[in-house]
């Protein structure tokens, strides 16, 4: 397919109905090879909730645009330049994005079932080669450094002002990608957290240092898939043969032979370790740890690491999680009422009916070696938490980060949000009350 013509790049604001339509006429008639013809360029367009469902997309060229919400199910982007684009809560079902270039893409909870994402490059974004490109087939040669200040021009935006060590990752957190085809996909450096890879082909795929945090593999295909320094604390890989998979060192779940004395030796351990500020016993690790319905009432897990555990229906009244890690865990209907999760690392962790009530989730107060207050604190973070149903009655959540948190029908009656980050929250439902 020959182009005949470049639309220009329109400014980073929001395109008028007309003016979209014009676009994606004159890319209908480019494809086709008709005279008149256009390869689209929305680059940094403002799409956000636009329904281009059904649509042949094939090659257009969407660096950096905003999607977010767009209906894009069943659409051709095959080849297409979506370098860092903003596809959050996006319906890509059933959609082909092969050979697609999504590189530092934003896809958090996007719907990406039973889409085709066959050799699609989602590493980080960087201003290397990426997509078509980089195998040296991009059908517009001439146009690569127009192409390359347009990338340039979207990373800049993608970092703010800084400068990210590895580029920015493409973040696929919470991403539904149930039955989707991934084979022989980049998924290198990815994150993956939550994300749902149910039934998914990765055959091939490169998972090399992504972040698998909570990820849920059941039944995926995993043939000839990488999973060289990547993260699968707490990932779910039911019913999956890994027999052909290269895990290399990757970081997997420690088994445990015996839960329930092993559990106890390490709460025993961690709690000497924390009278003894650090003197005696050792600091629990219980990473990925299934401690689903466990009794773990007054207890003291003050600064442990419970990265992926499995909580969920647990029994946490009272219990004492002051600057714990339970970033990517699962605390779906547990009951954590009255319990101190004050400087809590609670990112991207399941809260979705959690009883939260009278919980401490602000700051924690540092302290030195010896004990003594410095003077500094650490806030909570519950980025990304989804806090769907949980009830937060009368919880302090001050100065606590609830960025991208989903709070929808939460029950906020008296909490204290005082200095909350609150950007981007789902707030539906009832409405906090601040104090």
């Amino acid at each position: 397919m020959s182009p005949v013509a470049t639309a220009p790049a329109p400014a980073p604001s929001y395109l008028r109905p007309d003016q979209l339509a014009e676009v994606l006429d004159r890319h209908a008639r480019w494809i086709k090879g008709q005279p008149g013809g256009a390869r689209a360029n929305l680059a940094l367009a403002d799409l956000e909730g636009a329904d281009l469902s059904q649509r042949d997309l094939r090659g257009a060229r969407l660096v950096g645009a905003k999607l977010a919400r767009c209906r894009l199910s069943g659409t051709n982007l095959a080849g297409a330049d979506l370098f860092g684009v903003d596809l959050r809560d996006a319906d890509i079902t059933r959609a082909n994005l092969m050979q697609t270039d999504l590189r530092g893409a934003r896809l958090r909870s996007a719907d990406f079932s039973n889409a085709n994402l066959r050799d699609a490059d989602l590493r980080a974004g960087t201003m290397e080669p990426g997509g078509t490109a980089r195998r040296g087939t991009d059908p517009d040669a001439q146009d690569a450094e127009a192409t390359r200040q347009t990338h340039r021009t979207a990373l800049a935006r993608l970092q703010g002002g800084a400068t990210a060590e590895g580029g920015i990752p493409t973040d696929l957190t919470g991403a539904v990608l149930a039955g989707a085809n991934l084979t022989e996909a980049d998924l290198c450096g990815a994150v993956l957290q939550n994300a749902d890879l149910t039934g998914a082909v990765l055959t091939d795929a490169n998972l090399s240092g992504a972040r698998l945090n909570g990820a849920n593999l059941t039944g995926a295909l995993l043939d000839g898939c990488t999973f060289d320094n990547a993260d699968l604390v707490g990932t779910r890989m039911v019913d999956c043969d890994l027999s052909r998979a290269k895990l290399g060192s990757a970081c997997l779940t420690r088994p445990i032979d015996s839960m329930g004395s092993e559990i106890q030796r390490a709460i025993f351990d961690h709690e000497r370790w924390i009278d003894s500020v650090g003197q005696r016993g050792e600091r629990a690790e219980l990473d990925g740890t299934d401690l689903s319905r466990a009794d773990l009432r007054g207890v003291n897990l003050s600064a442990a690491s419970l990265r992926g555990a499995n909580l969920s229906d647990a029994a946490l009244t009272g219990a004492r999680l002051m600057m714990a890690d339970l970033s990517g865990a699962n605390l779906e209907r547990a009951n954590l009422m009255g319990a101190d999760l004050s400087g809590a690392n609670l990112s991207f962790a399941r809260l979705a009916g959690a009883d939260l009530t009278r919980v401490n989730l602000g700051p924690a107060e540092i302290k030195d070696p010896s004990g003594r207050a410095t003077g500094r604190s650490w806030a909570a973070n519950l980025m990304g938490a989804d806090l769907r149903q949980a009830m937060l009655t009368d919880s302090r959540m001050v100065q606590a980060n609830l960025t991208d948190a989903d709070l929808e029908n939460a029950d906020l009656d008296g909490a204290d949000l005082a200095g909350a980050k609150l950007q981007r929250a789902h707030l539906k439902g009832k409405t906090p009350r601040r104090r």
